[in-house]
């Protein structure tokens, strides 16, 4: 109790100074984005100035002064707009520069110097910053033409992306600033000289967050924690660094940096190559709260449209215009993610046809009567796809029933393209059976005539809107939504998936697709759905006009208003259905449905695979191993693994490694390198459960500074939250299967054994929910752990 005493007096001795240090650089941060948005003001009021200047000079009346306003009208509008347009969430870097070797200013105010100057680190291993850049969505010199930010395109910018602790160059700290609108929010700092000990403006230059623990590291006495700091720098720059014209496959266990790693290849490969990369590099994640981390280290790059950033469960919400919002059953996971539903939504495509156009209504009948030969008239009658098609032509009725539109069907889809595309294919085919029932084919021999004939006859047909309303219900344009809603019906999805899914998973399924919503498993099944059935193609809308272009005289000049940045990206997420790099992080997880969904998104690309398989919370990883080899295609693969786990205190690690024996024998751990002398705390619930995890996220929010994430089973979620409801926004509650990829300052983790039973691959989730803690974490125990006498849970005990 006396040394328990003594560790929590220590960190509550540090936890002062590290607020204080942190809220004082937030507010530096706070100080200089006030003053660029001063600035920036500044620069709207003079677009504005010469807009309205420009308007006076069209008032002198001569053909030279209205074409040189509307010359300025034109310039000052493209400034004034984009700077409109990049005035929110501005501010998204920082650099701090050792003195560089020489002295040139770029356009842009910034030194061009790459290298460090001689002497510019003293014998003693100190050294003073001298130059401080920001970076952000556009360049801004303050009056005296002194950069207060660097436009993130800017060479100047570069190293913020490009260094790296093996290859610092001049850059001593990269800042990473998150902000909402105009308000700084927080700062997170990488070291690339943890060794030296810089100064700023005569005060040591602090670190926030994990790069904090790196300069500690650096700085620590001891020659083995110097290789140790080595180790990790080099292991992860040689990965960020590795050639792309492959596969990239980074392997490591918890702490390891394997996320960090994949979004500085991201930055490096950008600014390496734009030119090759300009097609677009997706990062896939697997959750949204991972998506929110991963936006706040590299902000800027989606601006342009060049880097997208997706969730599992919204990578489809441009092609199919769904996300994820619900969460299924182990059980129901396990069924729609595997390959065999590929097998199931083929016949759902194909079966939802005989729907017509509303899932489940009854077979009705649409007849088309005509008096003469003009063509096909008529009206629909009952809902329903038709079962007979009537057409006078050259002065007979002509009837197709039941039984021939069915063989017409059928010979269709013996055609190997999407449902939707088979359209075409299926008119031609009910033309050709009037036209052989007309007997028109034999009463001319000359080929031509015959052609002749053959193309009135169709025309004839064709022109009719009745003969296009009897193909819209008799072979109607099928979504992915439908189809899907279609399977929402026990007995019909029953019949599609025969041989394929048992009657206990087609009941599941079918129960899970009538909620309102969708999960992360029904996007990858919208996906697939889409590719089955394809998209006729249509022809494109013409963009309009800005009406206020049409006002100021400015159509010649200026026929289409400028996009903005945004507008550019959203255009271009739209537009664009494929990458040239693809990066997957916590690749372990992805389904095989959902590795079909990533892999047509990067057909041609290079690939950056990122994960752990002792972290997988999917139940078949060889079936997920055969869906990501066939993404890949024959592409050669590189491989790299990361082995030190610079996150998670050894007392936290060396618990965590008690299930990774259980999960997955003889798998190793990855090395923890520091010791906080702070041991797991183990909590047995007396009364309620909920009083207790209360009760512990209090105890733990006062030891640290940071964030506390209470991790319960999945069904728990909504729970939990009510639990801790009050607490503030420092506590987060999330089911097991969220935290993946997620860090916090402490962790209390509830009932082990409930998330390890709540699937097949439970105890891996275990494990992964056991090594999000980088300070302290609290193990809950309830009756199904079977604690001990000190609380040890059972899957916890030696």
């Amino acid at each position: 109790m006396a040394a328990q005493a003594q560790q929590d007096n220590a960190v509550d001795s540090v936890r002062g100074e590290h607020d204080s240090v942190r809220d004082r650089e937030i507010s530096g941060e706070q100080e200089h984005l006030d003053r660029v948005y001063r600035r920036l003001a500044e620069k709207i009021h003079e677009a504005e100035f010469l807009m309205n200047d420009a308007a006076q000079r069209g008032q002198v009346g001569t053909p030279g002064a209205l074409a040189e306003r509307d010359a300025q009208v034109f310039r000052a509008g493209i400034h004034l707009n984009r700077l409109n347009n990049e005035f929110e969430d501005f501010l998204f870097g920082r650099i701090d520069l050792l003195p560089g070797r020489d002295g040139k200013k770029g356009p842009d105010g910034a030194y061009t110097a790459v290298e460090p100057a001689e002497g510019a680190v003293r014998s003693d291993g100190t050294a003073d910053i001298a130059e401080t850049l920001h970076i952000g969505r556009i360049g801004v010199l303050d009056q005296d033409y002194a950069p207060l930010v660097i436009d993130w395109r800017a060479p100047a910018a570069a190293p913020f992306y490009r260094s790296t602790p093996v290859d610092p160059g001049r850059v001593v700290r990269r800042r990473v600033i998150r902000s909402k609108g105009r308000r700084v929010l927080g700062v997170e700092d990488d070291l690339m000289r943890p060794e030296l000990t810089a100064f700023l403006d005569g005060r040591e230059l602090p670190v926030i967050g994990d790069g904090a623990l790196m300069a500690a590291l650096g700085q620590a006495r001891g020659h083995t924690m110097r290789d140790i700091v080595a180790s990790i720098q080099a292991e992860q720059d040689l990965v960020i660094r590795a050639p792309a014209a492959s596969v990239t496959y980074v392997e490591g266990g918890p702490g390891t940096g394997k996320t960090a790693v994949a979004l500085h290849r991201a930055a490096y490969l950008l600014y390496q190559d734009r030119r090759r990369y300009a097609g677009g590099i997706l990062i896939v994640s697997p959750t949204p709260l991972l998506v929110a981390y991963t936006e706040g280290v590299l902000p800027s790059l989606g601006e342009e449209g060049q880097v997208a950033i997706r969730a599992i469960g919204s990578l489809a919400v441009d092609a199919v215009g769904a996300e994820a919002t619900l969460y299924d059953s182990p059980a129901v996971a396990r069924a729609k993610g595997s390959s065999r539903m590929l097998k199931v939504l083929r016949r759902a495509a194909r079966g939802a046809l005989e729907l017509g156009r509303g899932a489940g209504a009854p077979t009705g009948q649409l007849t088309l009567d005509g008096d003469d030969g003009s063509g096909a008239t008529g009206t629909p009658g009952a809902a329903g796809p038709p079962t007979r098609l009537r057409v006078v032509a050259f002065g007979r009725r002509l009837e197709l029933d039941a039984a021939a539109l069915d063989r017409v069907r059928r010979t269709a889809l013996g055609g190997t393209a999407p449902v939707n595309l088979l359209r075409p294919r299926a008119r031609k085919l009910l033309l050709d059976a009037l036209w052989e029932q007309s007997g028109a084919a034999g009463r001319q021999s000359d080929p031509e005539l015959a052609a002749e004939l053959r193309s009135s006859f169709d025309d004839d047909i064709t022109s009719e809107d009745s003969f296009t309303e009897f193909l819209d219900a008799w072979w109607p344009e099928l979504t992915p939504r439908g189809v899907l809603a279609a399977m929402a019906d026990e007995r019909r999805l029953g019949r599609w998936a025969r041989r394929v899914l048992n009657p206990g998973e087609v009941r599941k399924v079918a129960r899970s697709l009538k909620r309102d919503g969708y999960s992360v498993h029904d996007i990858a099944l919208l996906d697939e759905l889409q590719a089955v059935l394809g998209v006729p193609a249509r022809p494109r809308r013409k963009r309009e006009l800005d009406p206020l272009d049409q006002l100021t005289g400015l159509e010649e000049l200026m026929p289409v208003r400028e996009e903005s940045q945004r507008e550019r990206a959203e255009r271009l997420a739209q537009e664009r259905t494929e990458y040239a790099h693809v990066i997957v992080d916590e690749a372990q997880d992805l389904t095989p449905m959902q590795w079909r969904m990533v892999g047509r998104r990067g057909r041609h690309a290079t690939w950056t695979v990122v994960g752990d398989p002792a972290q997988s919370s999917w139940s078949d990883p060889d079936e997920a191993a055969a869906a990501r080899d066939e993404a890949l295609g024959t592409r050669p693969r590189r491989r790299f693994r990361l082995t030190v786990n610079y996150r998670n205190p050894a007392e936290i690690a060396e618990l965590a490694a008690k299930v990774l024996a259980l999960a997955m024998p003889g798998a190793e751990s990855p090395s923890a390198v520091r010791s906080t002398g702070v041991v797991p705390r183990f909590a047995v619930v007396r009364e309620a459960l909920g009083e207790t995890v209360r009760a512990e996220a209090e105890r733990l929010l006062e030891r640290v500074e940071g964030t506390v994430g209470v991790v319960v089973a999945m069904n728990r979620r909504e729970e939990a939250r009510r639990w801790l409801a009050g607490l503030g926004d420092r506590v987060v509650a999330l089911g097991s299967l969220e935290a993946k990829g997620l860090e916090y300052d402490a962790t209390v983790v509830v009932s082990p054994a409930e998330i390890a039973d709540e699937s097949p691959a439970g105890l891996r989730v275990l494990y992964v929910a056991l090594t999000r803690a980088t300070q302290q974490l609290t193990v809950v125990s309830g009756d199904r752990d079977e604690p001990d006498a000190q609380g040890v849970p059972d899957l916890l005990r030696d």
